[in-house]
C-alpha cells in the first residue's frame, strides 16, 4: 500500500501548496511552500521514499522540457537570438568552469568532477518560478521572453555538461577531444531525433484522423507519449535525450499549426498540459522536501570529514555558491550586453543604453528551480566499482540550498529592482492582429456565402440560407469595421467591445446559474446540463480572453 499512498499523499501536498501560497499575505513562491509541505510530510508521516535516478529523469524532464519547447514564443527566440544563445551557452560553460574550480577549492573533500557537475546541474534558470515571484510586479515582456529562451537552451546544455562530468567521475577520465566530439553527436543526434519523432508521429495522426475521424482522448494521449518517445529513442542511439525532447516540442509547434486538430481536443488538450506541468513541477519540490532531512544528515557527515564539525558551515558553502553563480551571471550579462551593444553601433542601429537596475535584474532573475532539482537527484548512488558515489548528498543539499537561496533572493529583490524601472517602450502588435481579424473576418464571409449558395440551392426555402447567412455575415462585418478604423474612432470602438464583453460575461453567468438550478430541481437531466454548461464555458473563455 506504501508504493499508492506516497504519491497520493504527494499530490495532496501539490493541491494544499497552490491553496497556502494563495492564503499567504506574503508573496512566497510556489516552490518553497512544496519544499516546506515536503518537509513537513517527511517529519510527520516517515514514507523512506527512494529515488531510482534514472526513474525520476525519465517520468519529469521529457514532459517538462517538451511542453516549454512547445509553448515559448517563438518571435522572441528568434528576435533575441544572439543574447539567448550567449546566455544559454557561454553563460553555462563559464558557470561550469568557474563555479566547479570554486566549489572544489572550498570544499576539498568534494572531488573536481563531482564539482563541475554541481556547478552544471545549477547553471540552468527556471522563468516559471520567476514569474511565480514577480506576479506583484510583471517581468518586462521582452526580458521575460528573454529569460525563457535561456531556460529552454541551458536546460539541455546544463544538463549535457553534467552529463560529461559524471561519465568522467564514473570513469576517471576525460578527454576535451572526446568530449567535443560527442557533444556534437550528442545535439545534432538528439536534435534531429526529436524533430524526426514529432514529425512522423503527427503525420501518421493527422493521416489517420483525416480517413477515420479524430478522437480527442487518442489525440491528448499521443501527445503525452511523444517527449517520452523521442527521449527513449536518442537515449537508444547514446544522442541527447534532453535535446530529443526540447527539439520534439518546437516542432510539435510547428506541426500544430497545419489546425488540422479538432477545436474540442486543443481545449482538452491544453487543460491536460496544464496539469501535467503544474503536477510534475510541484511533485519535484514536494519530494525535494520530503527528502531534505535525509539529505541533510548524509551531507553534515560529510562536511565533518572537511574537517569542519559545525553543520552551520553547510549554510556558508551555500551562500557562497549562490554569490559566485550571481556574480558570474551579472559580470556575464554586463559584457554581454556591452557587446550587444558595440555590435548595434557598428550597424548603425539606434539602440538605448539600460541602466544597471536592469542589469541586476536580469542578473537575479536567474532562479534555479525544477530542472536543476530534477538533474541533481539523477546523480548515481554508486561508482563503477561499486564504491557509493563521492559526496552525493552534500551535491544534492548544496543543489536545494542554491534552489531556496536564489528563489527568496529573487523574492525580496526583484519587485525593488522591478518598481518603477524605465524601460523601452515595448512593439505593439495592435496593427497586426487587426489586420490578422480582418482578413480572417473577410475569408469567414467568403466561406459563408459559398455554404449559403451550396446548402440553399436547388430548394424551395433558399430564403431561409440567406437569411440566415445575412446574420451570420453581418457579425464579421461589424468586426471587419471595428479593426478598420484608427485614431480616436478606434479607441471608442475598443471601449465599446471591453463594456459589450463585460455584459456577455455578466449574461454568461446568469444563463449558468439559471442551468445549475433546472438541474438541482431535476428539471434538467444531468447530461444535457453538462452539454449546456460547456457550451457556455468556451465562449466565456473567448470573452474572457480577448
Amino acid at each position: 500500500m506504501d508504493s499508492i499512498t506516497t504519491p497520493l499523499f504527494l499530490l495532496l501536498a501539490v493541491v494544499l501548496s497552490g491553496s497556502l501560497t494563495r492564503a499567504s499575505p506574503l508573496p512566497l513562491p510556489l516552490p518553497l511552500v512544496q519544499i516546506a509541505l515536503g518537509t513537513v510530510i517527511a517529519l510527520v508521516a516517515d514514507f523512506r521514499f527512494e529515488l531510482k535516478p534514472e526513474i525520476f529523469f525519465l517520468l519529469f524532464l521529457p514532459p517538462l522540457l517538451f511542453l516549454d519547447g512547445w509553448r515559448i514564443p517563438k518571435e522572441g527566440l528568434l528576435r533575441d537570438k544572439g543574447t539567448i544563445l550567449e546566455l544559454a551557452l557561454g553563460l553555462v560553460v563559464f558557470t561550469v568552469i568557474g563555479v566547479g574550480f570554486f566549489i572544489n577549492w572550498m570544499i576539498p573533500a568534494m572531488p573536481l568532477t563531482v564539482a563541475f557537475a554541481l556547478a552544471a546541474i545549477v547553471s540552468p534558470t527556471d522563468p516559471i518560478a520567476v514569474s511565480a515571484i514577480a506576479a506583484r510586479v510583471p517581468i518586462p515582456k521582452r526580458l521575460m521572453h528573454i529569460l525563457e529562451g535561456e531556460s529552454l537552451l541551458n536546460d539541455a546544455s546544463g544538463l549535457v555538461c553534467m552529463r560529461f562530468a559524471v561519465m568522467a567521475a564514473l570513469t576517471g577520465s576525460f578527454s576535451l577531444i572526446e568530449a567535443a566530439g560527442t557533444f556534437i553527436w550528442l545535439a545534432i543526434g538528439g536534435i534531429a531525433i526529436g524533430v524526426a519523432v514529432t514529425l512522423s508521429v503527427t503525420g501518421i495522426k493527422n493521416w489517420v484522423s483525416y480517413r477515420l475521424g479524430e478522437e480527442t482522448g487518442s489525440q491528448i494521449l499521443i501527445s503525452l507519449l511523444i517527449p517520452f518517445g523521442a527521449y527513449l529513442l536518442a537515449e537508444h542511439f547514446h544522442c541527447s535525450g534532453i535535446l530529443a525532447a526540447v527539439s520534439a516540442g518546437i516542432a510539435m509547434s510547428y506541426a500544430e499549426q497545419s489546425g488540422q486538430a479538432l477545436a474540442v481536443t486543443r481545449v482538452r488538450r491544453t487543460a491536460v498540459w496544464d496539469t501535467v506541468q503544474f503536477t510534475a513541477n510541484g511533485i519535484i519540490f514536494v519530494l525535494l522536501g520530503e527528502q531534505l532531512p535525509q539529505i541533510v544528515a548524509g551531507a553534515a557527515q560529510v562536511v565533518r570529514e572537511t574537517g569542519h564539525h559545525e553543520p552551520a558551515w553547510l549554510i556558508i558553502y551555500i551562500v557562497a555558491i549562490n554569490a559566485a553563480l550571481a556574480a558570474l551571471r551579472f559580470l556575464w550579462v554586463w559584457v554581454s550586453l556591452r557587446f550587444t551593444l558595440f555590435r548595434a553601433a557598428r550597424k548603425g542601429q539606434p539602440f538605448q543604453k539600460p541602466g544597471w537596475r536592469l542589469i541586476a535584474a536580469t542578473s537575479l532573475a536567474g532562479v534555479r528551480g525544477t530542472i536543476t532539482l530534477a538533474g541533481i537527484l539523477t546523480l548515481p548512488l554508486v561508482l563503477n566499482d561499486g564504491s557509493p558515489f563521492p559526496a552525493r548528498d552534500l551535491a544534492i543539499l548544496l543543489a536545494a540550498g542554491v534552489i531556496i537561496v536564489s528563489l527568496v533572493a529573487a523574492s525580496l529583490g526583484l519587485p525593488v529592482l522591478l518598481k518603477g524601472l524605465e524601460l523601452p517602450p515595448e512593439p505593439s502588435h495592435q496593427a497586426d492582429e487587426d489586420r490578422a481579424r480582418i482578413a480572417a473576418a473577410e475569408a469567414a464571409i467568403k466561406a459563408i456565402e459559398r455554404a449559403q449558395h451550396d446548402l440553399g440551392e436547388g430548394r424551395s426555402d433558399a430564403d431561409i440560407y440567406a437569411d440566415a447567412g445575412a446574420r451570420i455575415m453581418e457579425l464579421y462585418r461589424q468586426r471587419i469595421d471595428s479593426r478598420s478604423k484608427t485614431g480616436d474612432a478606434a479607441e471608442l470602438l475598443r471601449k465599446i467591445d471591453r463594456i459589450e464583453r463585460e455584459l456577455r460575461l455578466a449574461g454568461l453567468q446568469a444563463e449558468r446559474d439559471t442551468f445549475y438550478r433546472l438541474a438541482r430541481s431535476r428539471t434538467l437531466s444531468d447530461d444535457m446540463t453538462r452539454r449546456l454548461v460547456r457550451e457556455l464555458d468556451l465562449l466565456e473563455a473567448r470573452f474572457a480572453a480577448s
